[in-house]
């Protein structure tokens, strides 16, 4: 029951922000790569970052520097993570390392006072889930994931068309995570030894579930509007046997999930098999249907017939006229390497700027994410149904819809 003068981190609105000054923690492959999209974004300055190689950080100045842009102030050490957190000079803290860490810095970022966005998944497990929740709805702070799928040309798109109604009620949506990274993990026979090091390999083989759901789920949970006017009810989850001397290979996880309105969900992944690259981003409606991979097919009322290829593509450019969809655009005529990551960052230091609400808010962050341990429970236990947590405490239904806010938004 939810308790009437509680807070909560629905629609959060904070202080407007005139720069983003902004504390990266971690520099691997993942945090660089994260630095160097933020040099070309206006708004920000990037004034604290932390790692445990010295090495690192000398690279990332060297990135900064390249850009036109000041170098950072540096802290180096296992525990420099904790000075970005406590900062006075630091608004939002970029957590870039490894997946075990993201919620115990999050919290203390916020705990701090600070705004934070988290690499994929923000969690591992319901219980940290609770504790991102919680602790943005008492510190009243933004608790961003940044999940990119979200912001990829067709699903803007077709957000954009479901919620003109050109789907009739969809019912049905499928998302993935399906891409070959067998030699990238170093489990097959010519691994690399820098392969070997890498974390994400030790957490996928030793997890019995899906511990990446987010590219897959992140554009579901936008469109089927979850804890904006629908919420999950349960999962269920089958893990394949793995093959081959590291018992890994052709190993797949698919889960089915309930909203309490009665859509349903698949989501896969499958990094272990040569399947082709794909997400599915498929969506099912009453009155229609959508579908990127393999091959782009649209067919909507207004369609009338099935459009493939580039004539769906062509259909689709037509509902390309939201906030985040601009953003695409824009990043695209600047020939930025990835427009979805060019769009998540314009929209989320734009939002800051402005003190408007959030694209992924702190529920969107939990929803996704603590399906890494649900799909684990369900698929450990024979498949058994488990029930997802409702983070909002009755709240699911207060808001109607996704939206992307803006500054000269009505409300």
């Amino acid at each position: 029951m939810e308790t009437t003068h509680s807070p909560h981190a629905l629609a959060l609105r904070c202080a407007p922000l005139p720069v983003v000054r902004i504390g990266f923690v971690g520099l691997g492959q993942r945090g660089m790569k994260t630095l160097e999209r933020y040099t070309i974004q206006q708004g920000c300055a990037i004034t604290l970052m932390a790692e445990i190689e010295q090495e690192r950080l000398d690279a990332a100045n060297d990135v900064l520097l390249r850009a036109g842009r000041p170098a950072a102030r540096t802290v180096c050490g296992p525990e420099a993570w904790r000075s970005v957190c406590e900062a006075d000079d630091v608004d939002l803290v970029y957590i870039c390392t490894e997946w075990s860490s993201h919620c115990r810095m999050a919290v203390c970022a916020m705990e701090h006072g600070k705004h934070v966005a988290v690499e994929v998944p923000a969690a591992m497990s319901v219980e940290e889930c609770r504790l991102l929740v919680a602790t943005a709805e008492r510190r009243q702070r933004h608790c961003f994931m940044a999940e990119n799928c979200c912001y990829d040309r067709f699903a803007l798109a077709t957000l954009e068309m479901a919620g003109r109604g050109l789907f009739g009620e969809v019912t049905h949506c499928e998302g993935a995570y399906i891409h070959n990274l067998r030699e990238t993990f170093g489990l097959a026979p010519s691994h690399s030894d820098e392969a070997k090091r890498r974390w994400m390999e030790r957490s996928c083989a030793s997890h019995g579930g899906n511990p990446y759901p987010t590219h897959g789920m992140g554009p579901i949970g936008w469109l089927l509007g979850l804890h904006r006017g629908d919420r999950l009810d349960y999962i269920v989850s089958l893990t394949t046997n793995g093959r081959g001397p590291d018992a890994m290979a052709g190993r797949v996880n698919t889960s089915l999930l309930r909203t309490v309105k009665g859509a349903g969900v698949l989501l896969q992944l499958d990094v272990m098999t040569p399947r082709p690259y794909s997400r599915i981003q498929t969506i099912c409606g009453t009155e229609g249907y959508a579908q990127k991979y393999p091959l782009p097919t649209l067919s909507t009322r207004e369609t009338g017939g099935v459009l493939t290829a580039d004539e769906a593509l062509r259909e689709a450019a037509r509902y390309e006229t939201s906030p985040a969809s601009r953003c695409w655009l824009e990043g695209h005529a600047r020939h930025v390497p990835n427009e979805m990551n060019y769009a998540m960052d314009a929209r989320l230091i734009y939002c800051l700027r402005h003190g408007l609400p959030l694209d992924i808010d702190v529920y969107d962050a939990a929803e996704w994410s603590c399906l890494t341990e649900l799909s684990e429970i369900s698929a450990r236990e024979g498949s058994r149904p488990v029930p997802v947590p409702d983070f909002t405490n009755g709240r699911w239904d207060l808001l109607h819809g996704h939206r992307f806010y803006t500054a000269d938004s009505a409300n």
